[in-house]
């Protein structure tokens, strides 16, 4: 995956038309970001280069409760993609 502001907008998509709302603030976060579920809220690391954004972003989404029905195809194919990368690395 390239480390551009491109890729970026296209990972930050996908928990929006899932219906969380993302927020850049400062704070003392162990992993990078936090996630309010009751709220459907991710704050993140305000402070992150845009690797660190995108890396972050793609250790967050498989916690996130994403209804894939509800995303566009485009988001569909790279969570998709994100998520059975993920899951080969664990095997």
């Amino acid at each position: 995956m390239k480390y551009t502001q491109n890729t970026l907008d296209k990972l930050e998509a996908i928990p929006e038309e899932a219906g969380y709302v993302l927020r850049y603030e400062r704070g003392t976060f162990q992993s990078g970001y936090c996630i309010l579920e009751a709220k459907k809220v991710v704050v993140l690391n305000k402070f992150l280069q845009t690797e660190g954004r995108i890396n972050t972003l793609i250790d967050l989404l498989p916690q996130l409760d994403i209804n894939v029905d509800a995303l566009s195809e485009e988001s569909k194919k790279i969570y998709t993609g994100i998520i059975s990368k993920l899951e080969s690395e664990e095997s």
